[in-house]
């Protein structure tokens, strides 16, 4: 007997929550297992604290397409393509879980090490999980999701959003605006390295992008986390650099929002929602990555200023922006984080022609593979005058805890410039592979290139809802340092395994440089280094997951 294929739609979801409530049982027995060996003599090794990161995200990721697909079924909403995408990626996520998740494209975290045998075993056997796999990612599933959308004849749905009014008119107006303003310029932008025109950042100023979460009484929109990241995932599926720029807007408005006084609240919040301010995170040093209470750029006070000398790497954009969100050491004798003070350190917005054209303040622009449009520099500082006022908070000292209250939303804002770059990816590749003839037909016929699609789409679809739901986090003000770390962790794996399904159903054509498949694989390839590498990711999700405070 056929399904009723409505009944099918909604069971998907159902055989999927079943599923997923057998998974999130064997989570806390293998945390409580992790903290028995991490308190043993044996201890606990990185590759499997970074296991048990891994698994923890793959059910925080199921349990967010779960939610979203009963969101759906509530308010009526939910279709086969979403219960298709949540079933392929589901299944396919369950699978991974039983036989090794994929932390690099050489590295597997195995469940089988995270858990004791008994419970193991118990996992390989339980009947809802078996289930949800064995209707999950099949063949039949990936056919189906493919000519639905074939026989639309249109650009792909990959799901209904389902997040409020306001948000999605947000999203349509973004929209109208990449199409215009930013597609059609982007592969151009990327070939010459040039800066994204000034007039692009102005109409980003005024579409209110630089200050979205910011209090309306500060200048902002007020809006939400959520808003933030549909607007930086539409702008980063035009161009990542685009998507970008709000990110050191982001930074240093939550920066002075929570740890600057009113009165620099009042003079720079309102300049940055303009875009008249634009600003650049400094903290990177040479030999210092992550490792940021071990930098040494030093900042000495001196007749009502800081004299701040050193070195600085990777910073982005630094070379037209007007203002630094500068970390540096102003005690010399602590040498760990205790030292370190954040200013807000003024400069002269530099040219194509002259960067930087402050006294105390040189650079040298990095040539890099992609990410390109804001360029990155390194900086030195020799002497360069900061008046004692610009403080953050006036406070010494408060530096690195300053700079830990702003790494969830710009993790948050990380992982939504992800799933943007991979939706670029899915949508370029959708539209070669129709459009491509080989051996009589379009190649999207072809199962390999079929599939590749659908689990591009449905993983997409599992990023974007774990995402939102950090970000829905974020917006009750609830801790989420590991949601936002396991969000940026995935989307940014997920972003380059589009990128580069993207350039292999390109083929020979992806390997050209004048075909945007191999901008977006150079793009993509930076997510999951910047703003903490996965590594770090993974290490902060599994201290949080380990810490019993």
């Amino acid at each position: 007997m056929t399904e009723n294929p409505e009944t099918e739609t909604a069971g998907r979801v159902k055989r999927l929550e079943a599923a997923v409530e057998a998974l999130v049982r064997r989570i806390e027995p293998a945390i409580l297992r992790a903290r028995e060996k991490q308190a043993s003599t044996e201890g606990l090794g990185q590759a499997e604290s970074h296991g048990l990161a891994w698994f923890a995200t793959y059910a925080s990721a199921l349990r967010a397409i779960v939610q979203y697909g009963l969101a759906l079924e509530r308010c009526t909403r939910l279709t086969e393509i979403e219960s298709l995408l949540i079933a392929i990626g589901g299944g396919e996520y369950l699978d991974q879980v039983l036989g090794g998740i994929p932390m690099s494209q050489s590295e597997f975290a195995r469940t089988r090490d995270l858990l004791s045998p008994d419970m193991f075993e118990a996992l390989l056997a339980d009947d809802d999980i078996r289930n949800a796999i064995q209707h999950g990612n099949t063949p039949a599933n990936r056919s189906r999701l493919v000519t639905i959308w074939r026989e639309a004849n249109t650009d792909p749905h990959l799901g209904d959003p389902a997040t409020d009014d306001t948000v999605e008119a947000i999203r349509l107006e973004m929209r109208k605006f990449v199409a215009n303003e930013i597609s059609p310029h982007a592969h151009f932008w990327h070939l010459n390295n040039s800066y994204i025109p000034q007039d692009v950042l102005d109409q980003l100023g005024a579409l209110g992008v630089f200050g979205l979460t910011l209090p309306e009484e500060y200048g902002g929109s007020g809006l939400s986390k959520v808003a933030m990241c549909v607007v930086t995932e539409e702008l980063s599926k035009g161009y990542l650099g685009v998507g970008s720029l709000g990110t050191r807007s982001e930074i240093a408005a939550e920066l002075i929002s929570s740890g600057g006084t009113e009165e620099q609240k009042r003079k720079w919040l309102p300049l940055i929602a303009s875009g008249a301010c634009v600003p650049t995170a400094v903290f990177t040093e040479p030999d210092v990555g992550s490792d940021l209470a071990s930098l040494k750029t030093r900042a000495s006070l001196k007749d009502g200023f800081y004299e701040v000398t050193g070195a600085k790497s990777w910073i982005t954009h630094a070379g037209r922006a007007n203002l630094m969100t500068l970390l540096v050491r102003t005690d010399p004798d602590d040498k760990g984080y205790r030292g370190l003070s954040l200013l807000l350190a003024e400069k002269t917005a530099g040219t194509v022609d002259a960067h930087f054209r402050d006294e105390g303040l040189s650079g040298s622009e990095i040539e890099v593979l992609g990410y390109r449009g804001m360029k990155e520099f390194e900086l030195s500082f020799d002497a360069f005058r900061v008046p004692m006022a610009n403080l953050l908070g006036e406070r010494e000292g408060q530096g690195f805890k300053q700079l830990m209250r702003t790494f969830e939303a710009a993790r948050i804002q990380t992982a939504a410039r992800a799933v943007g770059v991979a939706e670029a990816a899915f949508s370029l590749s959708w539209r070669y592979a129709t459009d491509r003839v080989q051996f009589g037909q379009p190649i999207v016929r072809f199962d390999r290139i079929s599939d590749k699609l659908a689990m591009m789409a449905a993983e997409i679809l599992i990023c974007r809802q774990l995402v939102y739901a950090s970000a829905r986090q974020k917006d009750a003000n609830i801790r989420c340092d590991v949601e936002a770390g396991m969000a940026k962790l995935l989307a940014a794996r997920v972003a380059w395994a589009c990128a580069d399904s993207c350039v292999q159903i390109h083929g020979g054509n992806g390997f050209a440089l004048e075909f945007e498949a191999s901008r977006l694989l150079c793009d993509a390839r930076i997510l999951s280094i910047f703003e903490g590498a996965a590594e770090i990711q993974a290490d902060i999700i599994s201290r949080g997951l380990l810490s019993t405070k």
